[in-house]
């Protein structure tokens, strides 16, 4: 068997993803300034190394930077959820209508792993196979113009779902709603799946 070289995590990497894990778990709250200084003081890093993984969140969308400030975590409003779940409809009413019918692996097995997680996992990870899920739904539908307008919304919709955390003490409430949104789409037909598809998003979004 050829051998496959594994890349070794950097400090950069490392942090980043500390960094993440907190901001999607809601340890860092929205509007919480991250000034350079403390987090290397914190993390026990050169001031270098927290630029640049602060740099990798920037990116992402999960920090805002503005000149002469610290980075910081932006707030998700309900206004902003609003207008979130107002462009994310159509494009998941498109997936539904294209998926009615089939049943997607790759969708229940995030909801599995999502249902398999410890009741004191992070919320970070809540989040991430909560994002797989859905991801696993748009990726199905073979659309390549769909899969990046609908990894746009990718970072708003990872912070707004850190909102959700309050709502879901019952972890299985969570699952199950998605376990019947995914079974509604693969029982089709096409306008059954739609109508579960925008009833578990108002659901989802109105509740909090």
């Amino acid at each position: 068997m050829v051998g496959v070289k594994l890349r070794p995590v950097s400090t950069v990497d490392a942090l980043a993803a500390a960094l993440r894990r907190r901001v999607l778990s809601g340890e860092i709250s929205p509007g919480t300034a991250l000034p350079e200084q403390e987090l290397s003081s914190l993390y026990g890093v050169a001031r270098p190394t927290v630029r640049e993984a602060l740099a990798v969140l920037v990116h992402e969308g999960l920090l805002r930077r503005e000149r002469n400030r610290s980075a910081y975590v932006p707030e998700v409003t309900l206004a902003d959820l609003d207008d979130l779940m107002y462009v994310r409809r159509p494009l998941e009413d498109l997936m539904a209508a294209a998926v009615a019918g089939r049943r997607v692996p790759q969708a229940d097995a995030a909801l599995t792993r999502m249902a398999a997680l410890p009741a004191d996992a992070p919320w970070a990870d809540v989040v991430a196979e909560h994002m797989a899920f859905h991801e696993e739904l748009i990726l199905a539908v073979g659309s390549p113009r769909l899969e990046r307008l609908y990894g746009a919304l990718a970072a708003e919709t990872r912070l707004g779902l850190v909102r959700l955390r309050a709502i879901y003490h019952d972890r299985a409430k969570l699952v199950d709603e998605h376990r019947a949104l995914l079974d509604a789409i693969a029982a089709g037909p096409a306008e059954a799946a739609r109508r579960a598809t925008a009833a578990h998003l108002v659901h989802a979004w109105g509740a909090d």
